[in-house]
């Protein structure tokens, strides 16, 4: 089997987004007058979507209250921590690779495209990628399992021939659910007992290891 197209999960793959999601999230929470975490107690909030992490934070199902908090997260979000976040180290060394050989590349994520696609820019990953597939404003399209099956009707891509690639059992899951490969990775917010729990190809510890695992015949 030939891996054509691979698609990257963002937060936590491609980049760190660490400082500017939980600064960001404590900023919301402090607006919504709920209990503040430290920072490193907010890290499982990265890469579910944010709703989701929201209804656990403040302890509601209420929508309108959940939609309050993403729109302070936004108000702080938008304007600085976007760009609190720094690239993962050997992550454009193996962009270049997987373009050379002519694989697509395409960025799946459950952040808002819109924001996404300023993050890619910023570091400059742009030419690397077709397209930067995320999330609506509304949090349509946050869950993987919806957001690959867009993907994959929106380039008319063989699920066989495509293989998603991220840091937490969300994107496998989704991967999962649509016939598509995954490859886990432990650079990011996701351990090896929870990646394996979804049964990836494998498992990488380095970003110039997923090369070397596309180019194997499953």
């Amino acid at each position: 089997m030939e891996f054509n197209t691979i698609l990257f999960d963002l937060d936590g793959t491609l980049t760190d987004p660490f400082e500017g999601i939980t600064k960001s999230i404590q900023y919301a929470l402090q607006k919504m007058g709920g209990m503040v975490p430290e920072a490193e107690d907010l890290k499982w909030c990265i890469g579910p979507p944010l709703w989701d992490s929201f209804q656990v934070l403040l302890e509601t199902d209420n929508q309108t209250e959940l939609d309050q908090a993403v729109a302070f997260y936004r108000e702080r979000y938008t304007v600085t921590g976007l760009y609190e976040n720094t690239l993962i180290q050997g992550i454009p060394e193996l962009l270049e690779v997987l373009a050379r050989e002519g694989r697509s590349l395409h960025v799946c994520t459950s952040k808002p495209h819109s924001y996404a696609g300023k993050i890619v820019e910023h570091f400059g990953l742009w030419d690397f990628f077709g397209t930067v597939f995320g999330s609506e404003l509304d949090g349509s399209r946050s869950a993987k399992t919806d957001l690959i099956a867009h993907i994959l009707k929106a380039e008319e891509l063989d699920a066989s021939e495509a293989v998603m690639i991220g840091d937490r059992k969300h994107d496998l899951i989704g991967a999962n659910a649509n016939n598509v490969a995954s490859i886990g990775v432990l650079w990011g917010y996701g351990d090896k007992a929870e990646l394996q729990s979804q049964k990836p190809l494998a498992i990488a510890e380095r970003p110039r290891q997923i090369a070397d695992i596309v180019r194997r015949r499953f």
